[in-house]
């Protein structure tokens, strides 16, 4: 649920992309505990979430232009492609890549014990509202949906172990996002 006034994420990001740094804050802001819950899922290193989550944001800072809003929740999907996307880059370099991090101009802070303590407190909350709506879903898309989107498995594989078809196993997913993105815009301060 959205508090009157509020601009929603295709608002801001669009606002980003005229210059307005607030807008960014909010979206940085509204993103960052999923985005830290999912990275330090994948990785178990505080320190390369911490590296992980500055390359996702900058890349979608210099993104913004390009995101287009597909209805209530698309924006999270958008952030958490770039995630993906970031992690798959870092694991096949062995290295996280900081390009565009250099092309904003930013370089790499030396993390404290503290930094990394807000990385557990931002991933424990992040990842808290995101088990507890994925725990909602019916049991066939909420299995589709993990399986799918957080271990990266092939439909055909989802399907073989679901004992359906593929194209059962793509609406599941489908309409699993579907109710997620609805629920995240319901559940957002």
């Amino acid at each position: 649920m959205r508090f009157a006034g509020e601009r929603d994420d295709g608002e801001l990001l669009a606002a980003v992309t005229r210059g307005d740094q607030l807008a960014f804050s909010q979206f940085y802001r509204r993103h960052l505990p999923a985005v830290v819950a999912f990275l330090l899922g994948e990785t178990r290193d505080r320190e390369l979430t911490a590296d992980l989550a500055a390359e996702v944001f900058a890349g979608a800072f210099l993104g913004a232009g390009r995101f287009r809003a597909r209805g209530a929740g698309s924006a999270w999907m958008w952030v958490h492609g770039i995630a993906q996307n970031k992690l798959r880059e870092s694991r096949r370099r062995g290295r996280v890549e900081d390009r565009a991090r250099r092309r904003l101009g930013f370089e790499p802070e030396a993390l404290e014990d503290t930094d990394l303590a807000r990385v557990d407190e931002l991933a424990s909350e992040g990842a808290g509202r995101l088990v507890e709506l994925v725990a909602r879903l019916p049991e066939r898309q909420r299995r589709a949906v993990r399986l799918r989107v957080l271990e990266g498995r092939s439909y055909r594989e989802i399907a073989t172990e679901l004992r359906c078809s593929e194209l059962v196993v793509r609406q599941h997913v489908s309409r699993g996002l579907k109710r997620l993105r609805n629920d995240v815009e319901d559940v957002r301060p």
